[in-house]
């Protein structure tokens, strides 16, 4: 063979093998909504980024709509939009739990802003605990489940820490709004997830929602009704109705406005209880 013909074939393998590995990757290319949403960046999402009614579709429901709190404990949640968070500020308001975005899909981890929002929540005195976004399009539930409990997401009796959350909701990338999976597939990888997460950590996920999507993604399965916590995603004045299964919310995500806030439904010892286990 000359040195022509098999630089050539050489060529054409390189070039197969790089073809077959991107056919298999998710490109992670940010839709026109999630942009005007404000994510920017490609691990930018966060729980409620498109919640019909957020301050990024125009709404501005606690000034619009007065909430009235279901649940006797209120709390936030943030991401790395928030940077370093005051979180003596946000005691003074009021607020005794937070939860904290650590990672996405197989790719991200929240490296720059997690520790001081995670162990600075938890020197303030609260109850606090890490959030993964879901990207089903990106790898398998199992390998996600591994990926958050490496990178912030385990969990720990100590009653400060509060079990991890499976934050599955819309799409903010190509390949639809379930992420290219069918109500099926969806309701496996979901299951994949929650059975590895309690696997590591003895705890059953938080599993962090809207109807919409629910009903939409997983044909409103009830299958995790009965073991995991449901946070409920609405910006109105009720919760709403509730994904299948649910007879009640644990959390409820009422608002976006100055930042997402939160309430729990039941008082400080139930709270304690839950993060105790």
């Amino acid at each position: 063979m000359t040195a022509i013909a098999a630089g050539l074939l050489l060529a054409i393998s390189l070039s197969s093998t790089q073809s077959a590995g991107a056919a298999g990757k998710d490109d992670r290319q940010l839709t026109q909504k999630a942009r005007s949403h404000g994510v920017t960046l490609e691990h930018g999402a966060y729980v409620g980024w498109s919640t019909p009614g957020s301050r990024a579709t125009g709404g501005s429901i606690s000034g619009d709509t007065p909430i009235t709190v279901q649940a006797t404990v209120s709390g936030i949640d943030v991401s790395g939009h928030q940077g370093n968070v005051d979180w003596a500020y946000w005691w003074g308001q009021g607020k005794r739990f937070a939860y904290i975005k650590a990672t996405e899909g197989t790719y991200y981890r929240n490296s720059t802003y997690f520790p001081q929002q995670y162990n600075g929540s938890y020197n303030q005195g609260f109850i606090r605990g890490a959030y993964h976004f879901a990207n089903p399009s990106d790898s398998g539930g199992a390998a996600q489940a591994d990926y958050f409990v490496n990178n912030g997401g385990g969990w720990s009796a100590d009653g400060k820490t509060l079990p991890g959350v499976l934050d599955i909701e819309y799409n903010p990338y190509s390949g639809g709004t379930c992420y290219g999976l069918s109500q099926a597939s969806m309701r496996s990888w979901i299951a994949a997830f929650l059975n590895r997460y309690r696997y590591r950590t003895g705890r059953d996920a938080v599993i962090y929602t809207t109807t919409d999507w629910w009903t939409t993604c997983t044909g409103n399965t009830s299958q995790f009704a009965s073991a995991h916590p449901l946070w409920i995603a609405r910006y109105a004045s009720t919760p709403g109705a509730l994904p299948a299964g649910w007879g009640y919310y644990t959390f409820w995500q009422y608002t976006s406005s100055p930042l997402d806030q939160d309430t729990f439904n039941g008082g400080s010892d139930r709270l304690r209880a839950l993060a105790l286990g």
